[in-house]
């Protein structure tokens, strides 16, 4: 399965979410599904996804957030597990792409490749309950569905290809993206 295949399943569900990506392949293909004003593309933070999104869970507790990570970033801040475990943001669903690769940073092997780091597992033993791992594009629909159903945090562990997107490139930067982002918040709590 291909990271850009699941992206595309749960497009239409990310319309009245809080949407964090990590920088390169995942933003980018996101990206190129189309750009909402509720998408915030972390670029050049990687690791730290993970940390903007329990943020803005803690502090909006009546929007639903989705983290949309990677296996290298994760792997990069594996503290982030047992804080989210901690604070167990209910509106809060975290997605790991684990491809085995820091595709996006050289395409070399992360620890997961080999098989002994099991991310589901660590999530599990940081204390986080609702965990899935999906190796198929009907395993990761069907723990979407019970993520989004899920009155608590969630996290599901993608196990996609190491493949990337054709081309890198979006018509506006960082701080632009995070002007929007913000407006996009304000304009929800003032509704």
């Amino acid at each position: 399965m291909e990271r850009a295949e699941c992206l595309e399943q749960i497009y239409s569900e990310l319309d009245d979410k809080l949407v964090v990506t990590i920088m390169g392949a995942c933003a980018q293909e996101l990206y190129d599904l189309g750009h909402r004003e509720n998408f915030f593309y972390l670029q050049h933070a990687m690791g730290l996804a993970s940390s903007i999104g329990l943020g803005l869970a803690l502090h909006l507790p009546e929007e639903r957030v989705v983290v949309l990570d990677g296996d290298g970033s994760v792997l990069m801040n594996l503290g982030t597990l047992t804080t989210l475990a901690r604070y167990q943001p209910k509106n809060l669903i975290h997605i790991i792409f684990d491809n085995g690769s820091l595709l996006s940073t050289g395409g070399f092997e992360s620890q997961t490749t080999s098989g002994i780091t099991d991310l589901a597992a660590i999530a599990r033993g940081a204390g986080i309950e609702h965990v899935h791992t999906a190796e198929t594009l009907l395993d990761f629909g069907e723990a979407m569905i019970e993520s989004l159903e899920t009155d608590d945090l969630s996290v599901i562990v993608a196990k996609v290809d190491a493949v990337g997107p054709d081309n890198y490139g979006m018509d506006f930067q960082l701080p632009e993206n995070a002007f929007r982002f913000r407006r996009c918040i304000l304009d929800k709590k003032s509704s």
